[in-house]
């Protein structure tokens, strides 16, 4: 049985571990070690089994900015589960919850950089398609958006601005 829950002080080095094996590199696990502390508010789950750690989501403000406005939204990402426990449902289970979380604190909009393929399940949809461009350059199939309410971006475009701390990735 898998169980989510936000994550705790003493969860710290099992989260790293997570994120190191998931992406064979240590990058993905310092960006969460620096996002913790830098960007707020943010989300930081972990899926635990038998009460280890198996899971972990991270998710931090963007800001969207068009002509002389700008609104925040969250980014999604990372997501790691361990290689031992991919294709179970556990990083569904922890986007899910997510999700739920950004709707909680008053998120109804999450970007994302994924598999179409994975994230179109959980209602994101390509961000072009809204008119959301990013920062950063890459295929349009893989920069994504979720509203998480109806017509959540209606009237609102522009490009996307992840925290600075994803320069470092």
């Amino acid at each position: 049985m898998i169980f989510i829950r936000k994550e705790k002080e003493g969860d710290l080095i099992d989260i790293r571990r997570v994120n190191e094996l998931a992406f064979e590199r240590v990058n993905e696990a310092d960006l969460v070690d620096s996002l913790r502390k830098n960007a707020h508010p943010h989300i930081s789950l972990v899926a635990l089994e038998n009460e280890k750690t198996v899971g972990h989501i991270f998710f931090s403000p963007v800001t969207i900015e068009e002509n002389n406005s700008s609104f925040t939204a969250m980014g999604l990402g990372p997501l790691a589960v361990l290689p031992s426990h991919q294709n179970r449902g556990i990083g569904s289970l922890l986007v899910q919850e997510g999700l739920k979380e950004c709707q909680r604190i008053g998120h109804n909009v999450v970007i994302v950089w994924g598999h179409a393929d994975y994230y179109l399940r959980f209602g994101f949809t390509k961000a072009k398609e809204k008119g959301l461009c990013c920062e950063y350059p890459g295929p349009d199939e893989v920069f994504m958006v979720a509203e998480l309410t109806p017509d959540a971006l209606q009237g609102r475009t522009g490009k996307v601005f992840y925290h600075p701390d994803f320069k470092k990735v």
